[in-house]
């Protein structure tokens, strides 16, 4: 149900305010609670077709006229995360990324993490 509601909420990103999409998520999960969704394990042709983001995102990054280590550590840490959190970029949600980031509390430092987090955030938000 978190997949249905995450797509029609990402599809409806540049329609509705903050308010309205706060509402838009409450009747969704109204509406859909009492619904038994199955999965299908096919991937969808979107999935199948789902642009390089990463690449996209180093590209971008040369454009900037970052350094080649620094191109090399922004995309092992998008693959990193990619890998760790399994969904397609258009599926993942904050909640993810969040779960991501706190699985490494444990293992790196605060400014290890703030890194990580920073990179995330321009890959999500360009």
């Amino acid at each position: 149900m978190e997949k249905i509601i995450t797509e029609i909420e990402q599809g409806m990103l540049n329609f509705l305010n903050n308010n309205e999409m706060e509402q838009l998520h409450k009747i969704l999960i109204n509406t859909l609670k009492d619904f038994t969704f199955i999965k299908d394990d096919k991937k969808s042709n979107s999935d199948l077709n789902e642009p390089d983001y990463c690449e996209m995102f180093v590209y971008a990054k040369r454009v900037e006229g970052c350094s080649e280590k620094s191109m090399k550590y922004y995309q092992s840490t998008i693959i990193n995360m990619l890998k760790k959190v399994q969904k397609p970029v258009k599926h993942i949600t904050t909640d993810d990324l969040r779960k991501y980031l706190g699985d490494y509390n444990n293992k790196c430092c605060k400014v290890t993490i703030d890194n990580i987090r920073r990179i995330i955030s321009s890959f999500f938000l360009g």
